[in-house]
């Protein structure tokens, strides 16, 4: 799965956050906690990757979030079981579930045929995508620099996928989809930024686990059976995520956004770097000028809301 919080459209801190960021080492501590979290977002890739190819996208999905609900249970028992089903625009936190369980299982089944950093390229454009839609979906003002840098991220898109009447796979197509129902599910983060993270996680994993119980449903022959070895992988799969969403989560309180968010482009090195170590996979020259662009532009946007939100300026 991946995650909002390591994108653009990060809340503003709280006072007690920002006292933690003025103690000794709290940015150092940041940036080492945020890069051993990105670290564990690949792996969770890696064994998606590896266990997809014997278990379906839906049995996976459906063993996943249950692990991933059993783990965060304690934490939704303190928050309150009514706060988290009792929410305002609850259709908007059933649409978000929903782009995010298409997101996750459109990711995991472009993993089982395309390499991983050819995935991972896919779905780090989805800053740009934001940035692109929040002008018509928010009425943010995005101007001229960052529209220039949008067109360049487009255009990384496009080169990486190499447009040929060979490159439009279904294992292409799915991946843009899955890219795109993430970036439309940041905007709609941004629409709940009032809600507690809490929440937001519930309704996530919830979503995540019906959309996979009903592909179970739907083809019940593609669940195969499990040994205590291959549950234990898949639980394993779940708490990976989880582990890794919390070390972001902490990064965050630990250092400003602007320290430890472009980090986040090393899930990028490191699918380059499992794929070539597990898979024996060598990314298309293609990929990596496409990743380059995607790369620089999504920095480049990040960076230049970073400073206009420093400035209070609305225009470019």
């Amino acid at each position: 799965m991946r995650v909002a919080v390591i994108f653009p459209g990060i809340r503003a801190m709280t006072a007690e956050t920002a006292s933690i960021i003025h103690t000794p080492n709290a940015a150092r501590n940041g940036v080492l906690i945020m890069l051993l979290g990105m670290l564990m977002f690949s792996l969770n890739d890696v064994m998606g990757k590896w266990l997809v190819s014997t278990y379906s996208v839906s049995q996976l999905m459906t063993i996943r979030s249950v692990a991933a609900l059993i783990v965060l249970t304690p934490f939704f028992i303190k928050r309150g079981w009514r706060s988290l089903i009792q929410v305002d625009r609850p259709w908007l936190h059933a649409l978000r579930a929903l782009l995010f369980a298409v997101d996750a299982s459109a990711f995991y089944f472009a993993v089982a045929y395309m390499p991983l950093a050819d995935a991972m390229t896919y779905w780090l454009a989805a800053p740009i995508y934001v940035a692109a839609a929040s002008p018509f979906l928010l009425g943010e003002h995005v101007g001229w620099r960052r529209w220039t840098a949008i067109l360049i991220g487009f255009a990384g898109v496009v080169i990486a996928l190499e447009p040929s009447r060979d490159s439009f796979s279904l294992p292409a197509l799915i991946a843009l989809v899955g890219s795109a129902a993430f970036a439309f599910a940041l905007l709609l983060g941004r629409t709940l930024r009032s809600t507690p993270d809490t929440t937001l996680i519930f309704w996530q994993l919830s979503g995540a686990l019906i959309f996979s119980l009903v592909g179970v449903g739907a083809n019940t022959a593609g669940w195969a059976p499990m040994d205590m070895q291959a549950l234990f992988a898949l639980c394993l799969l779940g708490i990976v995520a989880m582990m890794a969403h919390l070390l972001v989560s902490r990064s965050l309180k630990l250092a400003d956004a602007a320290t430890v968010v472009p980090l986040q482009y090393t899930l990028l090195f490191w699918a380059v770097v499992f794929g070539w170590i597990f898979f024996g996979d060598t990314p298309r020259w293609t990929v990596i000028v496409g990743a380059a662009l995607i790369v620089a532009s999504g920095l480049f946007i990040f960076f230049r809301e970073q400073q206009l939100k420093h400035r209070g300026d609305t225009e470019e």
